[in-house]
């Protein structure tokens, strides 16, 4: 089935996101894991990710826990820490996909002022002919409303849309709408399909 645009997810996609490793650096390890058996502190990203204030989010969870309130607040504090760092080989084929003329979009689980944060940062996230941002939505993946509301946006049939995304719970959400899917498993793998759909040569992959 032939491609008409390819879809990005951006953390551990495009851009490590590992909070864990950051805070095994700055806390060590066993602080690390007891804050994170004692707080779901991905459930508060999630609120993030939904559209509720950034700072706001992570201040709440802090004093809500105040054994842990200012390793809580490094959340917000050093958040491009956390999202960090580039995976170069992943920004070079959004760019050589782009150099093509092949429509690329993003679809990612991302905060309204993370996204703002992030930008000057990795200025690629600019780069999308069209950005799909959990955070303006108010709805994330793996819901099925998000995926539907890509397809009335972009106006592309689903199975022309070849999206790739580091987590499982979201490629199933997306191929049951009929979408093409490549569950990202590091960016050689994502060269290689997208060598096989024809969208790429082997040089402009990187391979």
């Amino acid at each position: 089935m032939a491609v008409d645009a390819v879809i990005f997810d951006i953390g551990n996609v495009l851009i490590e996101w590992q909070p864990e490793r950051h805070y095994d650096r700055v806390i060590g390890e066993d602080r690390r894991r007891a804050m994170f058996a004692a707080v779901d502190l991905h459930a508060m990203n999630d609120r993030v990710d939904r559209g509720e204030n950034f700072r706001d989010m992570v201040v709440e969870c802090a004093e809500a826990n105040p054994t842990f309130r200012a390793d809580i607040m490094l959340w917000h504090d050093d958040w491009l820490h956390m999202a960090s760092p580039v995976i170069p080989h992943s920004v070079s084929l959004l760019r050589h996909l782009r150099r093509r003329s092949v429509p690329v979009f993003a679809l990612s689980n991302f905060g309204i002022e993370t996204f703002d944060i992030a930008k000057p940062e990795y200025p690629f996230l600019t780069e999308f002919d069209r950005a799909y941002i959990s955070g303006h939505m108010g709805v994330i993946k793996p819901d099925a409303e998000i995926y539907a509301r890509v397809e009335a946006d972009c106006g592309l049939a689903p199975e022309r849309l070849l999206f790739t995304d580091d987590r499982v719970d979201n490629i199933v959400a997306a191929a049951a709408r009929g979408w093409q899917t490549h569950l990202f498993e590091g960016p050689r793998g994502w060269a290689e399909k997208l060598v096989a759909e024809g969208l790429l040569d082997e040089k402009e992959a990187g391979l």
